[in-house]
């Protein structure tokens, strides 16, 4: 057999680690008041108990304006007892325990800091926190510097066996680094080595503090992808000198968070910044980790016996599922559940300032209180509905130990997870489905394909409980000219039921009108294969491949009633959606009100006058709703009844699968 060099061991330093899986250091916004809670030490026990080499978590903070009270501190001894506890609960399950150490400099908001400003290196006002910070003084700087030191000496006080410094993603070393946010005129401005300068302080400082024998990562970018930034070269060597000034290893991330190439959602591709980490790999001595969207092991060992890297770092991969590294050990991988990068969970709830939480996995955050417990009454449990909704219910109610039917009234599982799939750059989400599907197969649930269940069959099967997930449908609006032959749901446009003329108007500009539009405007653009074929043989210039890879065939208009597109996606997705908009050029009606549809387009009313939108087919994204024909039967029949996902009230995905899995977990 081959060894899989993904379990090969790897030492950092004098560290080795049993993998070279590391889970990178995530804002999981689990602190309170800086202070470790168990929902934190519970959510790491199970991602250690799941395989991975090493944890880093983090950040932590080095002082009072560092960072906000969700962060893990490190700014004072007093949070020593809750770093020693972390430390240990991640031991203690076999995995290496590591602390990042950052400073958000101007990416804090005065929020945070009783109305005080944020520090930089000059004030140069943030788009990302819309806020100007304050300026450091020189007598500051060399304060903060010993502050990282001081911390990382808590951090290896508490147990830790490994430190890591945050040098990138916009925030304080990088905003040092940075021509864009370091105007400064003494030692620590102007050329590149002075822009270095504090960076490579702190690492000086922190190895003077801990040791040589205590390993120190440092994560920095491969690119900050800000144009007048630091780009690839500069990069390369400010990682040079960070490996002379002490790091035993480097990670590396891509993008600051106020840069415009996606770095985290759906569409970016699994692995596509690992050339960063190997342009790296080839300057320097130590260990280096490629990480950003390596959800996959395949994936992962394809990076490392590839060249582009040490190690992988796998973060949300783990939120999704923290089995991951047993099951690609022990050779299940078919049973990994893929995170999608929908950023519903994770990034999307720490713009809510709540703790982090999870569309694939439910139990993300509240793993004490949802750890599976045995049934002692295994009951007969009927699912109707085999979309995110259902299926997730009936994993739930399985693993406990019932015996559970699901009945699905279409030929195939999946439901809107298969439209949700089928945008382009979303196909994730087929994924999903076919790990819900896998589930499924594990627990043996018994799965009834084109299936409507009735009151008869209600009656025949005699089910003990009942979970209905029927889910919605598409609602058809009283527009005079709807009925119409060439008026289609973008339902069935979403899932190839029908075909589109050239000139295609969208009524409806949410989450769904928006995917509708983006799929129609990927006909007639190359795809990536003959995108790099042309590229590699210098067919055409860069500028005509850009244009025939974002120029489709297809006219598109899109039509809302309200100022704003897309306002039911995320906001860690929304963006980038509109991006994408923009960059189809995709026309755009908003607060239009449809007047009426005609065979030859649309009527609307915008800004008080009339405007017609030529269209050879008209495709009506106007919202779903709910379709629940069965718990009035359940009641009739006297049967325990629970109703999940958009049979309830239309949502998201993340609603369908959290509420299918409280339904499934509630039947004791």
């Amino acid at each position: 057999m081959i060894p899989d060099r993904l379990f090969d061991p790897i030492s950092i330093g004098n560290l080795e680690l049993k993998n070279r899986i590391l889970m990178p250091a995530m804002h999981m916004n689990m602190c309170r008041k800086f202070v470790v809670t168990d929902q934190l030490i519970n959510f790491y026990i199970e991602r250690a108990k799941g395989g991975v080499g090493m944890i880093s978590v983090g950040y932590a903070t080095v002082d009072e304006l560092s960072g906000q009270p969700g962060n893990i501190g490190a700014h004072r001894d007093e949070f020593i007892p809750g770093l020693t506890a972390l430390a240990t609960a991640i031991k203690k399950e076999g995995a290496a325990a590591c602390v990042q150490l950052n400073h958000s400099g101007r990416y804090n908001f005065s929020l945070f800091l009783g109305g005080k400003k944020p520090v930089a290196p000059s004030p140069v006002p943030s788009r990302m926190t819309r806020e100007t910070p304050r300026e450091l003084e020189a007598d500051e700087i060399l304060a903060i510097i010993q502050r990282f030191a001081d911390a990382a000496g808590r951090v290896k006080s508490a147990g830790f066996d490994a430190v890591e410094v945050l040098a990138g993603t916009g925030y304080l070393i990088s905003e040092f680094l940075s021509p864009l946010t370091n105007q400064r005129q003494d030692q620590y401005g102007g050329s590149l080595e002075n822009r270095m300068r504090f960076g490579l302080e702190v690492i000086r400082a922190v190895k003077a503090t801990t040791g040589d024998d205590f390993p120190l990562v440092v994560r920095i970018n491969g690119n900050d992808f800000m144009p007048g930034g630091i780009g690839r070269k500069e990069l390369k060597a400010f990682a040079v000198q960070l490996v002379n000034a002490g790091a035993d290893a480097l990670c590396i991330n891509v993008g600051w968070h106020e840069a415009q190439v996606p770095q985290i959602v759906t569409k970016v591709p699994r692995g596509v910044f690992a050339y960063l980490a190997r342009d790296i790999r080839s300057e320097v001595k130590v260990p280096v980790i490629a990480s950003h969207r390596i959800n996959d092991p395949d994936v992962a060992r394809n990076l490392i016996g590839g060249g582009f890297c040490d190690m992988v770092a796998m973060g949300r991969s783990l939120i999704a599922d923290p089995q991951l590294p047993n099951k690609a050990r022990e050779h299940q991988e078919g049973k990994i559940v893929h995170c999608v990068a929908c950023g519903q969970g994770c990034f999307d709830n720490l713009f809510k300032m709540r703790p982090v939480e999870c569309l694939c996995n439910p139990r993300v955050g509240k793993e004490a209180e949802t750890a599976l417990k045995l049934t002692d009454h295994p009951l007969k449990v009927l699912v109707v509905g085999g979309g995110a909704a259902g299926m997730s219910a009936a994993i739930a109610a399985a693993e406990q130990g019932h015996q559970v039917v699901l009945h699905e009234q279409s030929l195939t599982l999946g439901g809107q997870l298969l439209l949700a799939g089928a945008p382009p750059g979303r196909d994730e989400f087929l994924v999903l489905a076919d790990d819900l599907k896998q589930q499924l197969f594990d627990l043996n649930v018994q799965v009834v394909l084109n299936s409507a269940v009735d009151t008869q069959l209600l009656a025949e099967q005699k089910p003990e409980a009942l979970i209905v997930a029927t889910g919605g449908i598409p609602i058809s609006p009283n527009i005079p000219g709807a009925d119409l032959p060439h008026v289609v749901q973008a339902w069935d446009v979403l899932a190839g039921k029908e075909i589109t003329g050239q000139r295609v108007a969208i009524i409806g500009g949410g989450a769904v009108g928006v995917e509708t539009a983006l799929l129609l405007a990927e006909e007639g653009t190359l795809s990536g294969d003959e995108l790099k074929f042309l590229l590699v043989h210098q067919a055409e210039t860069a500028e005509e491949l850009y244009r025939l890879a974002t120029t489709g065939s297809k006219q598109l208009t899109l039509i809302e009633m309200i100022n704003k597109l897309g306002t039911n996606f995320g906001k860690s997705t929304r963006w980038s959606m509109l991006q994408d908009v923009k960059r189809s050029d995709i026309e755009t009606r908003t607060e239009a009100k449809v007047l009426e549809i005609t065979p030859a387009g649309v009527i609307i009313e915008q800004a008080g006058q009339r405007h017609e939108i030529p269209a050879d087919t008209v495709v009506l994204a106007v919202g779903t709703k709910a379709q629940n024909p069965l718990q009035k039967i359940a009641a009739e029949q006297q049967i325990l009844c629970q109703v999940v996902g958009d049979a309830k009230q239309p949502a998201m995905v993340f609603d369908a699968i959290h509420q299918g899995f409280t339904a499934g977990r509630s039947l004791l």
